[in-house]
């Protein structure tokens, strides 16, 4: 009820003109699917993208799938290629990150193939020298 009032406030206030821009990445029910059931169902991100495409939008609209967000200040972070452990360490030789000592011991016993085989899969193409 109160979400069908406040759309009639916004309506009129359109109708008249004397309303400040609305953004429609600001209402409040487009995030929830409509269910006969008590529980609150949130949208996906995939649905939401869908149903603002289908829309016919002004080329000034700003949309979730328009907006551009700056890359991260935050480093990103180091797992172990072994156990996928969070990892504070790196060989010096292999450029293989690991977390504890019994890790260590196992990276510098790996082969060069096995090596560069965790490197690839980790996205790490340096040649292991």
């Amino acid at each position: 009820m109160k979400i069908k009032s406040e759309r009639k406030e916004v309506a009129r206030a359109i109708m008249t003109g004397d309303s400040e821009k609305t953004y429609c990445f600001k209402t409040e029910n487009k995030f929830l699917v409509k269910s006969g059931c008590k529980k609150r169902m949130w949208r996906s991100l995939k649905q939401i993208l869908t149903a603002d495409r289908t829309l016919p939008w002004h080329n000034d609209a700003v949309l979730y799938y328009s907006i551009n967000a700056p890359p991260t200040f935050k480093p990103t972070k180091k797992y172990s290629d072994i156990s996928g452990l969070p990892a504070p360490y790196m060989d010096r030789h292999s450029k293989l990150f690991y977390s504890n000592a019994e890790e260590f011991a196992t990276v510098r016993s790996l082969p060069m193939d096995i090596t560069a085989g965790y490197l690839q899969l980790r996205g790490a193409n340096t040649i292991v020298g």
